[in-house]
């Protein structure tokens, strides 16, 4: 069996990934990656992953990055996981592989602008404006998981690493105050992941990745931006 190690950073899109592992019983180790010490920008760690970004996920020490990616070989290499259903016919898979880019480039950038804004402007009230404009459109662009969610529990057609995408995502902008009045499929969603036990396994790491960091003092605490984020510590 090959040997598997995940590098990851709590809260970050590497839950992703590690729900798809956990999911497909996968051993792995978790490595925590210390942003605050900076440790995504050192030699070593550019040196698995030039973006010096998470997840990267090293198979017998061979370094493969992006979720996209990763979730994509996962599926192939364990069928018997059920993590997306691939059929090897190009239309059909390239259709199913266009909603985890849809994951991945059009709705995680939202999440970022959503929950550090002030990465992206520092004007003085630049990065209020950002996280807006942030919500404003992803508004909009999650509305289709919403309304797909309306006529099935997933959504595919059964499970798959796409609800585990979009459960980081829903994570992630609430956390930040995102109003989500209007998206109650989206919130029941939500509630059903958390009963996986891929992903109590999956955030039971992550917890155990945020003690390791609080207890050395570096945890990665961003400043609120929204008025309903002001008590948001994560």
């Amino acid at each position: 069996m090959p040997e598997f190690t995940l590098y990851f950073a709590p809260g970050t899109c590497a839950r992703v990934a590690m729900i798809a592992l956990e999911e497909a019983g996968i051993a792995f180790e978790s490595r925590v990656v210390r942003f605050v010490k900076g440790e995504h920008r050192s030699p070593e760690y550019l040196a698995l992953n030039p973006a010096g970004k998470v997840p990267c996920l090293l198979v017998d020490g061979e370094p493969l990055t992006e979720n996209v990616a990763i979730l994509t070989w996962l599926a192939r290499s364990y069928p018997d996981a059920n993590l997306l259903p691939l059929t090897g016919e190009p239309w059909h898979d390239a259709r199913l592989l266009a909603q985890l880019v849809w994951c991945a480039s059009t709705l995680h950038p939202l999440v970022t602008r959503i929950r550090i804004p002030h990465f992206f402007c520092d004007l003085p009230d630049g990065p209020e404006r950002v996280y807006e404009m942030g919500t404003q459109a992803m508004r909009l662009h999650i509305a289709p998981a919403e309304q797909r969610l309306a006529g099935q529990p997933w959504m595919l057609d059964r499970w798959s690493v796409l609800d585990a995408y979009i459960f980081w995502i829903w994570f992630r902008i609430t956390d930040a105050g995102f109003d989500d009045s209007d998206f109650p499929r989206l919130a029941d969603h939500y509630r059903r992941m958390l009963e996986r036990a891929s992903v109590q396994a999956a955030l039971t790491r992550e917890a155990q990745g945020q003690a390791e960091l609080e207890r050395e003092g570096v945890a990665f605490v961003p400043p609120p931006v929204s008025p309903r984020s002001n008590e948001q510590t994560r």
